[in-house]
């Protein structure tokens, strides 16, 4: 504390005079002031950290639980942090046990101050310099991200991917103390396909009988919501109730993936009070395992897809388009496959090209082999929802990790995949960072090495009395 009151004293305050002094020579400079006055409250910042960690460090040394235990080994081994306020610098002690000994029988040496922090040996950053980083990187890019870490330095790319890397998720919900009670719940789900500069290194991409890399990858995403609602009274815009995100990558198979989905359903509604789970998607295989074998869930194909492969069957008729969409949308909805089956050949017999018939009957494939999911997009129920999964996917993977030239591996697109579902779920980056401390394994007897709120407020007190005796009451 001594030493803070001297930087105030002979430095912070005198240099603030002095720029308040400048801007008073120049009132339109205030720009300038603000910036100035924030280096200065930055280096300030700084010598409260590194005062206060040698402070921490001198109260470990008085402590009788460490006299018991430990003895001095390094009086003043040196150490730097980097924090958003700047790199800080401090010493601290290395002890030894008095009784532990390690594997090899030498006795346990340890910085019971950066134990006491929860630094690991390695840790070249705070918490709050990652929490910088990653509230970035979800957004804009590795180097950004690296830029915008600390106000005074940055780190590199190279970096800012190793974290990313690295990192590590909490479960993406919290059990509610009460379960919400709904009528209807709706899971929308498609994915994102990016591009791929290598699988797991440099050069393992495949290749197709025509000499080019198979370099494409997905992203999966699904997001549960209860119902849609205007965003004010008279908008005529539409907002989703009670969004929840999941998204991921090769990582998580998807099996596993609609696991974790189902398993928020099950913790954050009462099941048994609703009466339909509705998936809308655009029936891909990885979707449709979703909700194989479960009751009361009813897939129903989206609008988009439904219309796209509708378009490719009837692209051909020109001036008779319409009359052709009426009679397929009549089959789906009221028919039977069989009579929509009829409609096919007969679309394919009003064109003599061989590929546009091949394009009829793919088309219609993918309709034949969706024929419920259709019929329930087009039956006329106030239960079933529109599907909003595009633009979703573009506004929670495409936006960041495919829509500019940009390539990725599949592990670093499986993060970013889980950093934007952590990001969109409202997660905060700073707790995200927190749990990426590993658990440290506390070196012998260091639990017991402990700064209780006693110890640090009499040493304070006592300091205070010294520091009032030598300077009075200004001190």
């Amino acid at each position: 504390m001594e030493d803070i009151i001297s930087y105030l004293a002979e430095y912070f305050i005198p240099k603030l005079f002095e720029m308040r002094l400048e801007y008073y020579k120049n009132p339109t400079s205030l720009a300038d002031f603000a910036m100035a006055t924030k280096e200065e409250t930055d280096k300030l910042g700084r010598e409260i950290l590194q005062a206060s960690i040698v402070e921490m460090d001198r109260l470990i040394k008085e402590l009788p639980a460490r006299k018991r235990k430990w003895v001095v080994e390094h009086k003043a081994d040196g150490r730097q942090l980097l924090t958003t306020l700047g790199r800080i610098s401090f010493s601290r002690v290395l002890y030894k046990s008095k009784t532990e000994v390690d594997e090899a029988g030498k006795p346990v040496c340890s910085y019971l101050l950066d134990n006491l922090m929860g630094l690991s040996s390695n840790q070249e950053m705070t918490e709050d310099v990652m929490a910088n980083i990653y509230q970035e990187a979800v957004q804009t890019s590795y180097r950004k991200a690296g830029e915008e870490a600390t106000s005074i330095e940055g780190v590199s790319k190279q970096t800012v991917k190793n974290q990313l890397h690295k990192l590590k998720f909490p479960k993406s919900f919290q059990i509610p103390e009460v379960k919400k009670v709904v009528d209807y719940l709706y899971i929308d789900a498609d994915e994102d396909h990016y591009h791929l500069q290598f699988k797991e290194k440099r050069g393992d991409l495949e290749t197709n009988e025509y000499g080019r890399k198979l370099n494409g990858g997905i992203t999966k995403l699904a997001y549960v919501f209860e119902d849609i609602e205007p965003e004010a009274p008279k908008s005529n815009r539409n907002k989703l109730v009670g969004t929840h995100y999941f998204s991921r990558g090769y990582e998580q198979s998807s099996n596993e993936f609609w696991a974790e989905v189902f398993e928020y359903v099950e913790a954050t509604y009462d099941t048994t009070q609703i009466k339909k789970i509705y998936i809308n998607a655009d029936g891909g295989a990885w979707i449709k395992s979703g909700y194989r074998g479960l009751a009361d869930v009813i897939f129903v194909l989206d609008e988009f897809h439904l219309s796209k492969y509708v378009l490719k069957m009837t692209g051909h008729m020109k001036d008779s388009q319409d009359d052709a969409i009426a009679e397929i949308y009549g089959c789906i909805r009221s028919k039977k496959k069989a009579d929509f089956l009829e409609v096919v050949e007969k679309l394919k017999g009003c064109t003599d090209s061989e590929k546009i018939q091949a394009q009829i009957e793919k088309a219609s494939q993918y309709i034949s082999s969706n024929w419920m999911a259709a019929k329930y997009r087009l039956r006329k129920s106030e239960s079933v929802k529109a599907c909003s999964a595009e633009g979703h996917v573009y506004h929670v993977l495409s936006s960041r990790m495919s829509t500019q030239a940009m390539g990725w591996s599949n592990l670093g697109a499986g993060k970013m995949a889980h950093l934007r579902e952590y990001y969109y779920n409202n997660g905060d980056m700073l707790e995200l960072a927190k749990f990426q401390k590993e658990e440290m394994q506390a070196a012998a007897g260091a639990e017991e090495v402990v700064l209780s709120a006693s110890a640090i407020l009499a040493s304070e007190k006592g300091n205070r009395s010294k520091m009032m005796m030598e300077y009075g009451k200004y001190s």
